[in-house]
């Protein structure tokens, strides 16, 4: 492992457009041009992640959204929503973070600070803004009916005079957030053009980094949920998880100057991903056993001055970066090449994240009749949702000109 802080060298270069460019080091300033297939396919994929999150929410007893079709369910049937939501949860959104630091870095690079900014508000922005003002009410007041009576209208008007459309971002959280995060990037491009770089190899310190990345998560996220515990949210942003989010996007900035997407050794990856697999399950065991969950104590879990939270901020932080190592490992050697379904996939992706509460929401109303068990309607859930919003709404609504450039 080598750390380099030295100016950058890439300044004025000439690069093709975000997420249609990688940038892999020969050995020189010059960079090949092709584009990150693997990412576009990992990318997609997080998002079915979220549409299966949302799905298994619908229907389980942990965490919040619009509409939810509680039943009866045996211990099992909560568990096995627990350990899935709890996994996917430890690392999906905080790889997309990761993902979005690096293509940050390299749209700064290619930019500059003006066209930077203004282009993170056009595709940030403008479609959080969308659904802050126009999806998220309509799917409020007619699908979930959590915005009382009255009139469309005049509900709208009174969640926009008391600012309280501010907190309904949904999904776009994410796009809310993110847009802060490269602001804030931008900001500190504008008076610092050094950056850290850090090279690393399948040895021992590269280990080490790694570790030591994984305890300052851990340790961020216990002290952070000492005063925002997990759940709590402020304008829809669970801040008891944002050390993952922050740090990851961090280290997608490093990882573009430091070349990682290409340049990472497949075994180090593969070698910690393999170690977050092996350890997270009995990990989690314990968790559960120990920690209250058996005995149906769940309140340390979320944060506190305990042992079980520091625990559960360990595990959360082992399996964010294990995972997302061994994940990007095996999309590069596996899934590097854009076919036709994958690349279809891939471009309405974006699409599919802004329009998929409505469609998830409609879809579980159909299917509420339904004699089904919960894990089995959740699995229902997602693949309908997925086939409607990929192969119907996404493609239409990019048709749509202003909002297909956005999309």
């Amino acid at each position: 492992m080598s750390l380099d802080a030295s100016e950058s060298r890439y300044s004025g270069r000439q690069w093709v457009p975000v997420f249609e460019a990688a940038t892999r080091d020969a050995g020189s300033d010059l960079h090949d041009k092709r584009r990150l297939c693997y990412v576009d396919n990992l990318r997609w994929t997080m998002i079915v992640l979220v549409l299966s999150m949302h799905a298994c929410v619908t229907y389980s007893p942990f965490g919040s959204w619009y509409y939810r079709d509680r039943t009866s369910m045996g211990f099992g049937t909560i568990l096995s929503f627990g350990a899935y939501q709890s996994f996917l949860q430890a690392f999906f959104m905080a790889l997309l973070f990761f993902i979005a630091g690096y293509f940050a870095a390299e749209s700064y690079e290619r930019k500059g600070f003006g066209r930077f900014v203004r282009d993170r508000l056009f595709r940030l922005g403008l479609p959080t803004l969308l659904y802050m003002a126009v999806i998220g009410p309509l799917t409020q007041y007619y699908l979930s009916h959590s915005w009382g009576k009255g009139g469309f209208a005049a509900q709208w008007w009174r969640h926009f005079s008391n600012g309280q459309l501010l907190a309904e971002t949904g999904p776009m959280w994410f796009c809310a957030a993110l847009l802060l995060f490269t602001g804030a990037y931008g900001a500190v491009r504008l008076v610092r053009r050094r950056e850290i770089r850090i090279k690393l190899d399948d040895d021992r310190r590269s280990d080490v980094a790694v570790a030591g990345f994984i305890a300052v998560i851990a340790v961020g996220t216990f002290l952070v949920r000492l005063v925002e515990p997990e759940g709590k949210a402020v304008l829809n942003m669970q801040l008891g998880n944002f050390t993952q989010y922050v740090v990851m996007f961090a280290a997608g900035i490093v990882g573009y100057r430091s070349d990682w997407l290409a340049g990472l050794p497949e075994r180090f990856c593969f070698r910690w991903g393999l170690i977050a697999i092996l350890i997270a399950p009995p990990f989690f065991a314990a968790l559960i056993w120990f920690g209250g969950a058996w005995q149906g104590h769940t309140a340390a879990y979320g944060g506190g001055w305990n042992p079980v939270s520091a625990a559960k901020s360990l595990w959360e932080s082992l399996v964010c970066v294990g995972v997302s190592l061994g994940l990007l490992a095996l999309y590069r050697r596996c899934f590097d090449r854009r076919e036709a379904i994958s690349g279809w996939l891939s471009d309405n992706s974006f699409a599919v994240y802004l329009i998929h509460p409505p469609v998830l929401i409609a879809l579980a109303i159909l299917l509420h009749g339904l004699a089904f068990d919960p894990l089995t309607k959740a699995v229902l859930l997602t693949v309908l949702g997925a086939v409607a919003c990929f192969a119907i709404l996404a493609p239409v609504l990019r048709r749509i000109p202003l909002l297909g450039a956005i999309l």
